[in-house]
């Protein structure tokens, strides 16, 4: 049974309590009486270091001096736009630009007379309603959690009253593109044409995602990811002012897992002072809060851990490999994080090999300038490439397998045992028979059958480099797929210098299929359009008559002229277009030679027998060796039967010896 109290009782009498410290009704003591201290206050809850020291003015901001500028100028100059797109990865500052623009555009100075300007005072109601939040004019929406319509709709209907207490009202919708399709489209004609108090501030991540019509009636400012070096710069500026230290190795690494966000840095630089003071780091007179502690909040492996990581692969050394991810397995690291990092360094070796002023970057670590840097004078690319391939294939498999170790182990043993690997190139230039690591290729020049065909290889010129006359050579791809060396023959010394030969006079097209494969090798879009859509009518040299189909090529004829009085030097070359029917095009031509094979293949007795025996069975491609690249017979044989009678041997035919033809047969 509860006996009730003074209190109760006397409340339930209508009577006034008894005094808390006096004696009770009963003659029983109170409960003793509390310590008064009036100077004592309520201790303030305590505020992440994100919104402790968020900007409030745009001098705050940091990394976005493109649209603060523009911005500045904007108020400066009168030209405030009426509604605003700000884009960028999260946590660069995108809601708080759009607070410091309301609160710019509402601010009245210390006096209360003061206009629109782009340094808001802080101290007049406006600005000190909108800080907190609690400004009647200053409307936020999170568009993430009110995507409907109905919602746009309360927008539209607020925006027809005037301000309450401010100069401006301003609707700040964040995460914009999660509006949905039918909220955009009751937003356009607002948007397009507000009241002149109204002011629309938009905030995405996925400007992608925004319709154009939307985008068109905004100023949008895209805000880019905060460089490292300045985040590490602010990061410490914050840890000073938290009375906490932390080394510069461990800034870097907070402000390289931040990503370019000023947010998430912040969140980690929390994490980490909550961590580090706890352990006895960061105060003033200790140790400062040092990189290993906060690579291992990160979940990171040790930077020079992962850089031992990346030498036992590139040598080949899969127990040392083994080793290490032993020892971080057992530390609690993650080895497809590991894993990650190693492709990140990967990629960092190749920037450095390929720009080389990286090196003395700032913005990257100490170790990647050091042994980045002489990683990447002893590795080549394609060894970088080969690594980057397997390296970005076995972290899918991490994420897949069910233990993520094992697989993690599996890649970099797959790692060390193709460490010592030829690279690409080197297996090329072996297949081709040639020793040297670095040994020419040299390129023919094209057979002169006027088709056009591609230039040969041989074993025995150079990719890059010098040719075997001191000279330098370089390949580049041409039109019709094949290669061309450009060479600068180095001068001998001790004798006259040899004169080069003359090159081989151009023999002219004699018909138009020799036109058409001669214009393949220098212009291949008029290949095929010779090829496909246009008809001869006549062939005099140096006079062409030509029908082309509709839909083809624009200035086809003064293409091809063209083409031909610069390949043969002759200036005499006229292609004329004729309404005339013609003759077939060479691709129509070509079809119906198929046809015609694939025809007299089907009727032949042991095809026919054959699809007999094997009812499913389908004929498939009719190839003959003899025509040429457009399916053609060679122009020699055109006036013969484009479709000779396929001779098949009997089933049970013996192989006849060369020596048992009689040579009669072939006189």
């Amino acid at each position: 049974m509860t006996v009730p109290s003074d209190q109760d009782r006397s409340e339930e009498a209508g009577l006034p309590a008894p005094p808390a410290d006096g004696p009770g009704l009963f003659g029983d003591a109170g409960p003793p009486p509390a310590p008064v201290t009036p100077d004592a206050a309520p201790a303030a809850p305590y505020r992440v270091l994100a919104r402790k020291y968020r900007p409030t003015t745009f001098d705050d901001l940091i990394g976005q001096e493109t649209t603060v500028r523009i911005l500045r100028n904007a108020f400066a100059l009168g030209r405030v736009a009426h509604a605003f797109m700000l884009t960028g990865v999260r946590g660069v500052g995108k809601t708080t630009t759009a607070r410091i623009i309301a609160r710019a555009l509402n601010c009245t100075g210390p006096d209360g007379k003061g206009g629109p300007t782009a340094d808001p005072c802080g101290v007049c109601p406006n600005c000190v309603a909108i800080l907190a939040d609690r400004h009647p004019d200053v409307l936020e929406m999170d568009a993430a959690s009110r995507t409907g319509v109905d919602d746009v709709r309360e927008i539209i209907e607020a925006t027809r009253f005037r301000p309450m207490q401010g100069r401006m009202k301003v609707f700040i919708i964040d995460e914009v593109h999660m509006l949905s399709r039918n909220a955009f489209n009751a937003l356009l004609k607002t948007l397009e044409e507000p009241p002149a108090q109204v002011t629309f501030i938009f905030a995405t991540t996925e400007l992608r995602k925004v319709p154009v019509t939307v985008l068109s009636r905004c100023q949008t400012f895209a805000l880019r990811r905060v460089p490292q070096v300045e985040l590490a710069a602010h990061f410490d500026r914050v840890a000073q002012a938290e009375h906490v230290r932390f080394s510069p190795d461990a800034l870097s690494l907070i402000a390289r897992a931040a990503d370019g966000s000023v947010r998430d840095g912040l969140s980690l630089l929390d994490q980490a002072i909550a961590q580090g003071t706890l352990d006895g780091e960061g105060g003033t007179d200790a140790a400062p809060i040092g990189v290993d502690l906060v690579a291992g909040m990160l979940g990171l492996a040790d930077r020079g851990l992962v850089f031992d990581l990346l030498d036992a692969v590139l040598e080949g050394k899969p127990d040392r490999a083994l080793a290490i991810t032993a020892d971080v397995y057992v530390r609690g690291g993650d080895l497809g994080v590991m894993l990650s990092d190693v492709l990140e360094l990967v990629h960092t070796v190749s920037r450095i090999k390929a720009i080389p002023a990286l090196r003395d970057n700032p913005e990257l670590p100490e170790a990647e300038r050091q042994r980045g840097a002489a990683l990447a004078e002893r590795v080549p690319v394609p060894v970088l490439g080969r690594t980057w391939q397997m390296l970005l294939k076995g972290l899918s498999e991490v994420e897949q397998a069910p233990d993520r170790r094992q697989a993690a182990e599996m890649v970099l043993i797959r790692l060390c045992y193709v460490a010592d690997l030829p690279p690409p190139g080197d297996l090329v230039r072996k297949v081709l028979g040639q020793d040297a690591a670095a040994a020419p290729l040299r390129v023919s020049e094209p057979a002169g059958d006027g088709h056009g065909a591609p230039m040969a290889v041989a074993a025995s010129s150079p990719v890059t480099g010098g040719n075997p006359d001191g000279g330098n050579s370089a390949i580049r791809m041409v039109a019709n797929g094949g290669m061309q060396v450009e060479s600068t023959p180095a001068p001998r010394t001790g004798r006259v210098a040899e004169t080069a030969p003359a090159p081989e006079p151009v023999v002219p097209p004699r018909t138009w299929r020799e036109t058409v494969a001669f214009v393949s090798g220098r212009d291949a879009m008029l290949h095929g359009h010779l090829r496909h859509a246009t008809h001869l009518v006549s062939f005099a040299p140096p006079l062409i008559e030509i029908r082309i189909e509709r839909n083809s090529l624009p200035g086809l004829a003064r293409r091809l002229e063209t083409v031909l009085r610069e390949g043969t030097g002759d200036p005499a070359w006229q292609v004329r277009l004729s309404e005339d029917e013609g003759e077939a095009t060479l691709a129509e031509q070509g079809a119906e030679i198929i046809q015609l094979h694939r025809a007299a293949a089907q009727a032949h007795p042991l095809v026919q027998a054959a699809m007999q025996v094997f009812p499913t069975a389908r004929l498939g491609e009719v190839t003959d060796h003899a025509l040429d690249d457009y399916g053609l017979p060679p122009e020699e044989m055109a006036a013969q039967n484009l479709a000779p009678d396929l001779e098949f041997a009997p089933l049970d035919a013996d192989l006849v010896e060369e020596d048992d033809l009689d040579s009669d047969d072939f006189a």
